[in-house]
């Protein structure tokens, strides 16, 4: 056999049973190739506006790097939706039921081709709209609109990958998805220094080559699906909406889906605060993000390991194992990101610079990076929690508490900070435009407090009691 065809081939030998052996092994060997792929993934959006800030203008950094909170409006609500296929999937192979794993599979896939259609409209449609709310300067608007009208006439490709890795993982499969990032991010990268430096174009050179790149890993796991003589095996003639399966899908993905959208759509209006400290306070707070994003991915891809380990588990009636394996996830979290806070403390005006070297934009990128990121350490808590909670099947409870956090108490926090905070503080002291910028900033930290709070309480109190897809379903 080829090394082609080995690649592609995913044999049911790939599936991983995390139902017995080592706890520690099974999720440091899911999530390790998890993390190396969402390394890979960051790279698209990363690539993008280190080009563009290196090589193109400030404007069009600041363009480029906005823009994440309008994209994840519709990206995270499928993200959501993904979540309750992966779940379903996960104890139903738990359980041993290769025939609803089928089912489910082609329940996924087709609804995904389905909702890539609406969501391509849709995100077009609406891009003028979230651009306004967001307070986007004249210099910058017309950029973001030429990089998200192309974004979201490719997003199909982005979701059909998320869905079919989301498939694979869920079997105990997270090498191939990382080895199809890995082509994908190379041929970003490649495109996105061809389509700038060599045709000059821009934005939208770069939304171009994220949208085939993304293309490109689409049909590498769509490939890999119809070649696999795995259970989660993709026929074109099984093709098929299974009403009931879609139903639990919808139960577990929906609440998730909704979180995760209108946190997104909060952080539009969180953008527009930090939008009125114009394009070196917009640059500053893109190269921090881009940081942000990146230290965060060790507690992600465990938490995303604790979501399949959970309902493998509970899917095979060890809940005991399953709430081990949270523990064990808790501690890996929490000293992986506390190791990766020191450099960043220590580094953090070299780290701003990787991405716009502007003197103003460094230094305030600094101070955000500084401020914020010892409170990383809450978020291992919350997210981990909140994955467990919805490989269980519950995803209501951390939709409702992550809502409450990231979204309302976040939002008044902040209107409260540059209401009344603010003002308030500039009549009793000197307060430099730095030190709001740092201020507002500081709205994150604290709704990641309340949701630690919050979900802990809930965990420790409620526990899987509330998930279990599968515990009373008779099988046919």
């Amino acid at each position: 056999m080829s090394a082609i065809t080995t690649l592609f081939r995913r044999r049911s030998s790939s599936e991983v049973n995390m139902t017995e052996g080592s706890i520690l092994r099974h999720l440091l060997v899911f999530a390790f190739p998890l993390l190396i792929g969402n390394i890979f993934q960051q790279l698209y959006n990363l690539v993008d506006t280190w080009v563009v800030g290196n090589y193109v203008s400030n404007e069009a950094f600041a363009a480029v790097g906005s823009v994440s909170s309008v994209i994840n409006v519709l990206i995270g609500f499928f993200s959501g939706l993904s979540t309750g296929a992966g779940a379903v999937i996960s104890q139903y192979f738990g359980a041993k039921d290769e025939e609803r794993v089928k089912r489910a599979v082609h329940t996924s896939l087709l609804m995904t081709f389905l909702l890539g259609i609406l969501f391509t409209a849709v995100g077009i449609l609406i891009t003028p709209l979230m651009l306004r709310l967001m307070n986007t300067p004249d210099n910058v608007i017309g950029q973001s609109t030429a990089y998200l009208t192309i974004y979201f006439a490719g997003i199909l490709g982005l979701m059909v990958y998320n869905i079919g890795a989301g498939i694979l993982r869920a079997v105990g499969d997270s090498r191939h998805p990382f080895y199809f990032l890995a082509v994908s991010a190379a041929i970003n990268i490649v495109l996105d220094l061809v389509f700038v430096l060599v045709f000059d174009m821009g934005v939208k050179g770069v939304a171009l080559a994220t949208v085939v790149a993304q293309g490109v890993s689409a049909l590498l796991v769509i490939i890999t699906l119809i070649r696999t003589d795995a259970c989660v095996r993709l026929s074109l003639r099984d093709l098929r909406i299974d009403l009931p399966i879609l139903s639990k899908i919808a139960t577990v993905g929906f609440p998730a889906g909704i979180q995760i959208s209108i946190t997104a759509f909060s952080n539009v209006f969180v953008q527009s605060y930090i939008n009125d400290f114009g394009a070196d306070g917009m640059s500053a707070w893109t190269a921090y993000t881009k940081i942000d994003q990146l230290l965060l991915l060790p507690m992600q891809s465990i938490a995303l390991s604790s979501t399949t380990f959970v309902a493998q588990n509970l899917g095979s009636r060890q809940t005991e194992r399953a709430k081990a394996g949270v523990r064990t996830a808790l501690w890996i979290g929490v000293l992986s990101t506390a190791v990766l806070i020191i450099p960043v403390l220590i580094l953090a005006p070299s780290l701003v610079s990787f991405f716009n070297g502007k003197a103003e934009v460094i230094e305030i990128g600094a101070l955000f990076l500084r401020f914020t990121t010892p409170f990383y350490i809450l978020c291992c808590y919350n997210q981990i929690y909140a994955s467990a909670l919805r490989g269980s099947g519950n995803t209501r409870a951390p939709m409702i508490i992550l809502l409450s956090s990231f979204v309302v108490f976040r939002q008044i926090a902040l209107f409260l900070v540059s209401t009344y905070l603010i003002p308030y503080l500039a009549t009793v002291t000197s307060l430099t435009e730095h030190a709001r910028m740092v201020i507002t900033a500081m709205a994150y930290p604290a709704g990641w407090l309340l949701a630690t709070a919050l979900l802990t309480i809930y965990y420790h109190k409620v526990g899987f009691s509330k998930g279990r897809i599968i515990e009373k379903e008779a099988k046919t």
